[in-house]
C-alpha cells in the first residue's frame, strides 16, 4: 500500500521507498492543508507536529481565531479572496459575477492502479500493482459544484501525478477562468528555478535562476507548447548538481497554452503551480457538465538533476508512449527535405532511396511538396492529393516502389493548416481561426484550421485516410509550422470563445487517436517547426518528436542536452545532415554529426547520392554501428557528464541496465593549442566490474572509471614525434567510447 489515511486527524500520506507527500483537512474550514513533500519519511498515526501556526497581522477566516489566515497556511489547491492574497490554483465566476469559491472536503476514495483521463493524454499502468490513486472530493455548496483532486503515486517510481476535475451540479452555468493541474506550497525559498527556453532552431536551452520574492513564470499563449518555453520546470537546491542534491520536477502532459509559475511570498514560502494558461481562458461549464485538467507529473529526486531525468525517461518511455512502436527498435530513416526541399520528382526520390538502401538505411521519408501545386511554402496546404507532375504514380505507386527496394516508406503531413489558394479554403473559408472584421495574420503563408470544430477534424481525417488506405505508409511526420493568431471560432458561441485554444488541442488529440486506431502500426513523429510541440502530451500519440529544425551538430549538443532533462533518447529526433549546415553554415566532420545524432532516434537528412564513395562508406559504417547499439541507447540509463552551456567539452553516456555495457559520447567544440590534460569521470557503472574500453589495451574497474575517469591524452594527441608534426583533431571533434565488462 502506497497511501495511508489517518482517520482521526484526517491526514493523507502518499509514500513509497523514495518519496512522501502529506496533507490534511483543516478542522474548521474543511479545506486542505499541505504538510510535506520530499524524501520518504516514516508513517505516523499523526502528523500534527508538522502544522505551523503563528499570530500575524492579517485577515482571518474565523472570528476569535487569529491563526486562521489562509495567507499563512500552506495549501493543496488554493483559491483567492478568502484571506489568501497569493495567486490561486483555480478561479470560478458565477452568475452574479462573484469569483469567490469555498470548496470544502467531503470524502475520499482510494483506487488501485491509475484511472485514465477522459479525452486527454496521461501516464498509465499495465498492472494495478504499479500505482495507487487517491481522489479527494470537495464541494462548494453555494456554487453547487464538486471539485475532485486526483493524486496517483507509483509504487516503484518517485513520481506523483496530479489533476483536477470540476463538476457543475447546479441549475445554472458558471465560468472557469483558472484551472491549474497542480499546486504545491514549499516551506522555504532556498531554490533555483530551472527551465527550458529558446526559439526556433535553438530550442530547449537550459536556464537557471535563483528564486526571488514575487513571481517568476514560464508560459505559452501561442496555441502550442512553443519553442519559447517547454511545459516543464524544476526547483533545485543551490548545491544540487547533475548527480547530487534535491530537485523537484514539474512536467505538464499537455500540448497547448500552458502556465508554470513560482511565487515566493514575503514569508519565504514558495508556491509552484502548473496547468492550462489562464490568459484568455474562459470555460463555460453548464449544469451536469464537467471539466478535466491535464495531468502534471511531479518527480522528486535526491540524486540530482540526472536522477530526476532518469525517472522521467523511464516513465515517459514505457508508461506514456504506448502502442505498437513503444518497445520496438525504430527504423533508421532518411528524409529528403534538406536534400531537395520542394524540387523533386519520382526519379530523384527513388535514386535517394536506392542509394540509402545500399548503405543500410531502413526507411525513406518524403517530406513537404508532394501535394497540390506545392512548389514553395506559399500554397496548397489542405489539398491533400498528389501532384501528378512530380509523382505520376502517386503516393501509392511511389510507396510500392520504395517498399520493393526493401525499405519502408514515410510521408509528411501538415494537417492543421490551410493555404488560401486551395480547394479546401475556397469551399470552407469559415474553417480557419480568424476574428470577424479583423485582418487575419499569416505565418509561413498559411492559416490554422479550426480543430475545435468536429466537422473540420472529420474532413482532415478523411483526406489523410484516402492517402493512407491505398498506400504502403509506415511512418508519418506530422508538422505544424505556425502559432495561433486572432483566436476566434465561428463554431463557438460568443461566451465560449475563451474555450478555443483548449478545444483546438482536444481536436488535435482526437485526430491522432482516430488515425492510430485505424493504423496502429504507423510510427508517428511529431514536429512543429522543429521542437515547438515537443511535449509529454504528444508523446502519448507520437513516441518520437523532431527536436529542432537545426541539424547542426554543435547546436544540437545544447538542444539535445536540454531536451534530455525530461524526454528519453527514444523520443528525440536527430539526423545527420549535409555540410555546410543549412541553418548556421558550419562545417563539421561526419563523425561528429553521427556521434551527436546517435543519442536520439538517428537518421539522415541530406542528398546521399551526392556523397563521395569515401563518404558513403562512412554512412554505411555509422548506420551499421547504430544498428548494433540502438537497443542500448534506447533502453539504457542516460547520464549527462559535461554541460555544453558551461564547457567547451561536452559529454554524456548510456549504461545498460545490467551495467555490463556502456557507450560514451565526448565532444570538443573548439580546438585548443598545447592544451591541458583531461580526465572524464563516468557514471552508472558497477564499481566492482572490470571494463575494457574498445581500442585500448588496458582494463579498468568501474570504481576507477567513475572516480578517476578516462584519461584522455591519448585520444586528443599523437604522442609520437614533434608537437608540430602531430595530426590535430581540429574544431568540432568527437570520440565515442565503448565499454564492455570483461573477466580476468
Amino acid at each position: 500500500m502506497t497511501i495511508k489515511v489517518n482517520q482521526p486527524t484526517q491526514e493523507f500520506h502518499l509514500f513509497n521507498n523514495q518519496v512522501s507527500y502529506i496533507f490534511r483537512v483543516l478542522e474548521k474550514s474543511n479545506q486542505l492543508e499541505h504538510l510535506y513533500y520530499g524524501k520518504r519519511i516514516k508513517h505516523r498515526t499523526s502528523f500534527k507536529h508538522l502544522i505551523e501556526r503563528e499570530v500575524r497581522p492579517s485577515c482571518n477566516m474565523f472570528e476569535g481565531d487569529h491563526t486562521s489566515s489562509l495567507e499563512h497556511i500552506k495549501q493543496e489547491y488554493p483559491s483567492f479572496g478568502t484571506t489568501d492574497y497569493r495567486y490561486p490554483a483555480h478561479m470560478v465566476t458565477n452568475n452574479i459575477g462573484s469569483q469567490i469559491t469555498n470548496y470544502q472536503y467531503q470524502t475520499y476514495r482510494m483506487i488501485p492502479g491509475k484511472p485514465s483521463i477522459s479525452n486527454l493524454p496521461a501516464t498509465y499502468v499495465e498492472d494495478n500493482e504499479e500505482a495507487e490513486t487517491l481522489e479527494i472530493t470537495l464541494v462548494d455548496e453555494v456554487l453547487h459544484s464538486k471539485l475532485i483532486l486526483s493524486y496517483t503515486i507509483y509504487t516503484n517510481r518517485n513520481v506523483i501525478c496530479r489533476n483536477a476535475k470540476f463538476i457543475n451540479e447546479g441549475l445554472e452555468a458558471f465560468y472557469l477562468t483558472n484551472t491549474m493541474s497542480t499546486s504545491v506550497d514549499f516551506p522555504d525559498d532556498q531554490f533555483e528555478m530551472l527551465h527550458l527556453t529558446g526559439a526556433w532552431a535553438r530550442e530547449a536551452h537550459v536556464e537557471v535562476q535563483r528564486l526571488t520574492k514575487g513571481i517568476q513564470s514560464i508560459y505559452s499563449a501561442r496555441g502550442a507548447s512553443s519553442h519559447a518555453h517547454n511545459p516543464f520546470l524544476a526547483l533545485k537546491r543551490f548545491d544540487t548538481t547533475e548527480h547530487t542534491g534535491e530537485v523537484y520536477g514539474f512536467s505538464l502532459v499537455y500540448s497547448g497554452n500552458f502556465f508554470g509559475q513560482v511565487e515566493v511570498d514575503t514569508y519565504s514560502v514558495t508556491r509552484v503551480m502548473m496547468g492550462i494558461n489562464p490568459f484568455q481562458f474562459k470555460w463555460k461549464l453548464n449544469p451536469t457538465e464537467s471539466f478535466q485538467t491535464p495531468e502534471c507529473v511531479m518527480v522528486y529526486s535526491n540524486e540530482g538533476l540526472n536522477g530526476m531525468s532518469q525517472t522521467y525517461h523511464d516513465l515517459y518511455r514505457t508508461r506514456l508512449a504506448r502502442g505498437f512502436w513503444r518497445d520496438k527498435e525504430r527504423p533508421i530513416l532518411i528524409n529528403n527535405w534538406e536534400a531537395t526541399y520542394f524540387n523533386f520528382n519520382e526519379e530523384k526520390i527513388l535514386s535517394i532511396a536506392k542509394t540509402a538502401k545500399e548503405l543500410g538505411i531502413e526507411l525513406f521519408v518524403l517530406d513537404d511538396g508532394w501535394f497540390g501545386e506545392r512548389h514553395d511554402d506559399t500554397s496548397s496546404l489542405g489539398d491533400w492529393f498528389e501532384n501528378k507532375e512530380k509523382l505520376p504514380n502517386g503516393i501509392q505507386g511511389l510507396s510500392e516502389k520504395v517498399e520493393a527496394l526493401g525499405m519502408k516508406f514515410g510521408l509528411w503531413f501538415e494537417p492543421e493548416m490551410v493555404c488560401k489558394d486551395t480547394k479546401l479554403f475556397k469551399e470552407h473559408p469559415d474553417w480557419i481561426i480568424a476574428t470577424p472584421n479583423r485582418r487575419p495574420s499569416h505565418g509561413r503563408n498559411q492559416f490554422i484550421l479550426d480543430f475545435s470544430r468536429e466537422e473540420v477534424v472529420d474532413h482532415i481525417f478523411s483526406s489523410m485516410d484516402h492517402i493512407l488506405e491505398k498506400s504502403k505508409i509506415s511512418y508519418i511526420k506530422w508538422d505544424m509550422n505556425r502559432y495561433m493568431t486572432e483566436p476566434y471560432s465561428l463554431g463557438l458561441a460568443i461566451d465560449q470563445q475563451g474555450e478555443l485554444a483548449h478545444r483546438y488541442i482536444l481536436g488535435v488529440y482526437k485526430l491522432y487517436e482516430r488515425l492510430i486506431e485505424k493504423y496502429p502500426e504507423i510510427l508517428f513523429e511529431s514536429c512543429a517547426g522543429g521542437g515547438a510541440r515537443l511535449d509529454p502530451g504528444l508523446l502519448y500519440y507520437a513516441p518520437q518528436a523532431w527536436a529542432s529544425d537545426d541539424t547542426d551538430a554543435v547546436e544540437r549538443l545544447k538542444i539535445q542536452y536540454g531536451t534530455s532533462m525530461v524526454y528519453p533518447l527514444s523520443s528525440i529526433g536527430s539526423h545527420v545532415s549535409a555540410i555546410p549546415n543549412h541553418q548556421v553554415g558550419r562545417i563539421t566532420p561526419i563523425d561528429t554529426r553521427a556521434h551527436v545524432a546517435y543519442f536520439g532516434t538517428f537518421g539522415y537528412e541530406l542528398d546521399i547520392t551526392k556523397l563521395s564513395e569515401k563518404e558513403k562508406e562512412k554512412v554505411k559504417e555509422k548506420t551499421s554501428f547504430f544498428k548494433e547499439k540502438r537497443q542500448l541507447i534506447r533502453n539504457g540509463q542516460f547520464y549527462r557528464l559535461l554541460n555544453p552551456f558551461e564547457s567547451n567539452e561536452v559529454s554524456w553516456m548510456v549504461v545498460s541496465d545490467d551495467q555490463k555495457e556502456a557507450i560514451v559520447g565526448l565532444y570538443k567544440v573548439l580546438a585548443k593549442p598545447n592544451d591541458k590534460y583531461y580526465r572524464l569521470p563516468l557514471k552508472g557503472l558497477d564499481p566492482d566490474k572490470l571494463y575494457k574500453i574498445e581500442g585500448k589495451e588496458t582494463t579498468h574497474y568501474g570504481d576507477e572509471l567513475m572516480n578517476i575517469g578516462i584519461i584522455l591524452a591519448d585520444d586528443y594527441t599523437d604522442r609520437a614525434g614533434e608537437y608540430w608534426s602531430r595530426e590535430k583533431a581540429g574544431d568540432f571533434s568527437s570520440t565515442i567510447f565503448l565499454l564492455k565488462e570483461v573477466h580476468e
